[in-house]
């Protein structure tokens, strides 16, 4: 039996029994939970926090070709854990999960890895930054994932300034507190190529870097989420989201051309949906209205591809976006839960 499947004969069942969207309402019982005032340390920040439960780097980014054509990119790796400690070897409680993703007008491309910690087969190292699993590699400067069918190998430039989240990066989720700790580098510059069934394109653009960790990031009566990255054409950018639940929890951070961040409470950001669709037998909002008010938006955001369906261990809807209104630009839509 390989580590892949094993892990994905332990992962499946944690989710099917999980309270909040994915487990990630469970309790934290043994894991250590965030609190206010974080007082962060890089390097080590940037690597793995095996004592608190779930944590993921996640890439998404916006890119056209010559022709201007809008593709969207999406990686990421998450390491969920059993018990709040690491080790060497196939004891070690750390799993981990590898999604990669390329959207274009007319298809999406989505591939997934399942790995085990301890033995080598996914891991992040800090100095140099480094995180893997099998032959998936993002380092400071370069990406490399590949699919059955896709893939796509892309260097960074200019990484750009951290942006913290929330209150000096403690994020806030829920009426009942439930947090994590959320940072994002939202300025990185991109070029390189995609590999699709038609040949390699070769493609420039902008990508968004989050880093979470948390050990329980949602109330158990939240089922889902509608994340949102806005790069405006002005240079101004704003992450907001809205949770899902008994009532809708929001959050938001409008970030500066020059990387300065005001954190916007509870009920400031505000998303509807404007269009459904159906998705993978789903009823899946790929329309919306964003409203903030305090900053005098007022967009509407419309997926690049309805069919952005992350058909995944755990499944949810991830796609590129095209913002229009009050302001222009491009961003990230992803929604769970749906």
């Amino acid at each position: 039996m390989n580590a892949k499947l094993i892990c994905l004969l332990i992962w499946l069942p944690l989710t099917s029994i999980a309270q909040g969207f994915a487990g990630l309402g469970d309790s934290a019982e043994g894991f250590n939970i965030p609190t206010p005032n974080p007082i962060f340390n890089f390097p080590a920040d940037a690597g793995a926090h095996p004592d608190y439960k779930i944590e993921w780097w996640y890439i998404t980014a916006n890119l056209q070709d010559a022709q201007g054509t809008d593709y969207g990119l999406q990686w990421t790796l998450f390491r969920s854990a059993l018990a709040p400690q690491d080790g060497d070897d196939w004891s070690a409680p750390q799993l981990w999960m590898g999604h990669a993703a390329v959207t274009t007008p007319t298809a999406h491309f989505v591939t997934e890895r399942l790995g085990r910690g301890g033995i080598g087969q996914a891991g992040v190292t800090t100095d140099p930054f480094s995180a893997w699993i099998d032959e998936w590699t993002f380092s400071d400067r370069e990406l490399i994932a590949n699919g059955p069918d896709f893939g796509f190998d892309i260097r960074f430039g200019d990484l750009g300034p951290i942006v913290f989240h929330g209150e000096n990066g403690y994020s806030v989720k829920s009426e009942t507190g439930q947090a994590s700790y959320y940072y994002s580098k939202p300025f990185m510059d991109m070029n390189g190529t995609l590999a699709l069934p038609e040949g390699d394109i070769t493609v420039t653009g902008q990508a968004w870097f989050d880093r979470e960790w948390s050990s329980q990031p949602l109330g158990n009566d939240q089922t889902g989420w509608d994340w949102f990255s806005l790069s405006f054409d002005d240079g101004a950018k704003l992450m907001g989201f809205q949770l899902r639940g008994n009532s809708t929890y929001t959050s938001a951070t409008w970030i500066d051309p020059d990387g300065t961040t005001t954190a916007l409470e509870n009920g400031a950001f505000q998303a509807r949906p404007l269009k459904t669709v159906t998705v993978a037998g789903r009823d899946v909002p790929t329309s919306w209205q964003v409203t903030l008010p305090v900053k005098s938006v007022d967009v509407t955001v419309q997926a690049i591809n309805d069919n952005a369906w992350m058909a995944t261990s755990v499944p949810y809807w991830e796609g590129p976006i095209r913002i229009r209104g009050s302001h222009t630009g491009r961003g990230y839509l992803e929604m769970t839960g749906y």
